[in-house]
């Protein structure tokens, strides 16, 4: 036998052993007793992260009356004005109040008007904007109607609502029923105590005007509170101090 043939029959050889190795230890592994995979580590989950959050998403007109006569609460507290409403018309001209947090609100009529150009709108105007009639039903007046733009069409069909943004269609009070009393009673007084979350202080309070940092539950956050400018400070997504704000 030549070295040649010598030195492809050691390589088979080798190769051979190299595989019966790797067998021997696939079966001493999978026949280990007890042997279990770590899970994987994820971060801490926030409970309010759980919440479903029912969305109706509309895409005409029609598809708001299912709707009326049903309740839905605000969640884009302070961020909405309203306005009388009479006969299928909102008054643009007279504000008549802004929208808090967790606000029930009993739809009445969905309709479309042309917006002013003067106004100083939050919702798009397009071709025509889309509102709500409601009433109020812990206000002084709870028969009154007003009404509030949720969307808007630009051109003939062509429409956009943001219904499933600006309200709860369950009652935020239950939807969050862990909250507590302590945190519910801040809110639907509008009033903000130590301990809250941002998504409890947002709900309380309405949006953040201006903040120290883009850090989500861990910065000073100032809210405009309907012209109350409140500054708030977030330790690990609680409130840890707080005070009117002066410069505003």
């Amino acid at each position: 036998m030549n070295s040649g043939k010598k030195a492809a029959i050691g390589i088979t050889v080798a190769l051979l052993l190299a595989v019966g190795i790797e067998l021997l230890w696939l079966h001493h592994e999978r026949n280990l007793p007890g042997k279990q995979v770590a899970p994987a580590e994820y971060g801490p989950v926030d409970q309010d992260d759980l919440v479903f959050l029912r969305h109706e998403r509309p895409s005409k007109l029609a598809d708001l009356k299912d709707l009326f006569g049903g309740t839905v609460w605000v969640a884009a507290g302070g961020q909405m004005d309203y306005y009388p409403y009479t006969a299928h018309h909102a008054d643009y001209a007279k504000t008549a109040g802004t929208l808090l947090g967790a606000e029930p609100l009993i739809v009445k009529d969905a309709f479309e008007q042309v917006a002013p150009k003067s106004a100083t709108l939050r919702i798009p105007v397009g071709t025509k904007q889309v509102l709500l009639a409601f009433t109020m039903p812990k206000s002084a007046d709870p028969a009154r109607e007003y009404a509030v733009p949720v969307g808007f069409r630009q051109g003939p069909n062509d429409y956009t609502f943001y219904t499933d943004d600006l309200f709860y269609y369950d009652d935020p009070h239950t939807l969050y029923k862990y909250w507590g009393p302590q945190v519910w009673q801040a809110i639907d007084s509008h009033q903000v105590i130590l301990g809250m979350s941002e998504r409890q202080v947002g709900l309380s309070l309405g949006q953040v005007s201006k903040s120290e940092s883009n850090e989500y539950g861990n910065r000073l956050a100032v809210y405009w509170n309907l012209d109350h400018p409140m500054a708030v400070t977030f330790v690990k997504n609680q409130v840890t101090a707080f005070r009117p704000d002066q410069g505003y």
